[in-house]
């Protein structure tokens, strides 16, 4: 699953990936590679992964990992092309959920390409450009339905309602992700379409290092302008973040935060953070060889969670041994966990939850 950093240029995306990429903030370990160079594989931090490693002293530790794309800055025309827009449209078009970089910061030193900073502004343009795509896939969709539609199939008329729908909104400047469909519709006529706007979105405030805690006045505007959009707005000090990775000392990067009033890097919070926006959850695997932590859709079943770490385990899945996260801390060890009756057996229709530790039984 990926996540785009996307923005109009001098907004602070590329420093921000080159903040993730340059992880010393995160924490003591906390490694990232690059797959090719504007993606890279970053680790989900989570503070229970290290919690079971104090516990179980394992030979090696896994944690969740989630791939952030950086986006080449898009500006005005983008959807017809201009300055890298097709390069910029057909990247994000191949993400999963969008994190979109406003600056909300005050710098003579930093060109603004329109000239003064207005994140509201900005936002909109962005808007417009991928509304604009998106209804570029929507006019030839309907060319060929419409057709199958005046035949009387009824199919057809079904997603030509739908895609008129999309249309009408577009034009209005609304987003798909801002519109209800039934169920079946939307995974039937919308899904397949992979319009850039369904897609989820975070909005990643840039702003002065005095604004990190708190934030400011453009920060207000953006949750004001977005509170309609059921999107989260994460604030972060992107260049700020740029100085304690040049820190080589973790305590003395620990200081840095704690004279500014953060408790974390708030890289840290924009990964989590991703990673929920991507529907995504974490359950664990804990034994002496290697705790881990798997990545799963938020949802999926005793036998989907085994099929991440092999098919054969989800086809021959026969039951699953789960202690609650929370049951193992208490306890200290699995041993402790099974005296105690806190270790279930779950079968093929266990929703997973967040944190279980899971262990599989299967036959192939």
């Amino acid at each position: 699953m990926k996540a785009g950093i996307v923005g109009l240029p001098n907004v602070g995306k590329s420093t921000l990936f080159n903040c993730l990429s340059n992880a010393k903030a995160q924490s003591a370990n906390f490694p990232f590679c690059t797959i090719e160079p504007n993606i890279g594989v970053v680790n989900v931090p989570d503070p229970r992964l290290e919690k079971l490693e104090e516990l179980i002293n394992p030979i090696r530790v896994q944690p969740a990992t989630v791939e952030i794309v950086d986006i080449a800055g898009l500006v005005k025309g983008a959807s017809k092309g201009e300055g890298l827009g097709n390069q910029f449209l057909a990247n994000i078009r191949e993400t999963d959920a969008i994190l979109h970089v406003l600056r909300c910061f005050d710098n003579d030193n930093i060109v603004h390409v329109d000239g003064n900073v207005n994140p509201i502004r900005d936002k909109e343009t962005i808007d417009m450009e991928l509304q604009l795509k998106d209804l570029e896939t929507v006019d030839k969709k309907l060319e060929k339905v419409k057709r199958a539609a005046k035949t009387g199939n009824k199919e057809a008329q079904k997603e030509e309602t739908v895609l008129l729908k999309i249309k009408n909104n577009l034009e209005a400047g609304v987003s798909v992700r801002a519109l209800e469909f039934e169920e079946d519709d939307y995974n039937e006529f919308v899904a397949p379409s992979q319009f850039i706007t369904a897609k989820p979105v975070m909005y990643v405030c840039n702003v002065d290092e005095a604004s990190a805690n708190t934030g400011n006045a453009y920060v207000d505007l953006v949750k004001e302008a977005v509170k309609d959009e059921n999107a989260e707005v994460l604030v972060l000090a992107v260049g700020t973040e740029a100085d304690i990775n040049e820190l080589d000392d973790f305590e003395e990067r620990k200081m840095f935060l704690q004279d500014i009033g953060l408790e974390e890097p708030g890289a840290s919070k924009l990964i989590r953070s991703a990673y929920k926006l991507l529907n995504q959850q974490t359950y664990f695997t804990a034994g002496v060889k290697e705790v881990r932590a798997w990545t799963i859709d938020i949802g999926a079943t005793g036998p989907q969670a085994a099929g991440v770490i092999h098919t054969d385990f989800e086809k021959g899945f026969i039951r699953a041994e789960v202690i609650a996260y929370e049951d193992f801390v208490t306890y200290g060890s699995e041993a402790k966990v099974k005296e105690a009756g806190k270790m279930r057996v779950e079968g093929k229709n266990y929703v997973v939850k967040d944190g279980d530790v899971m262990h599989f039984l299967f036959n192939v």
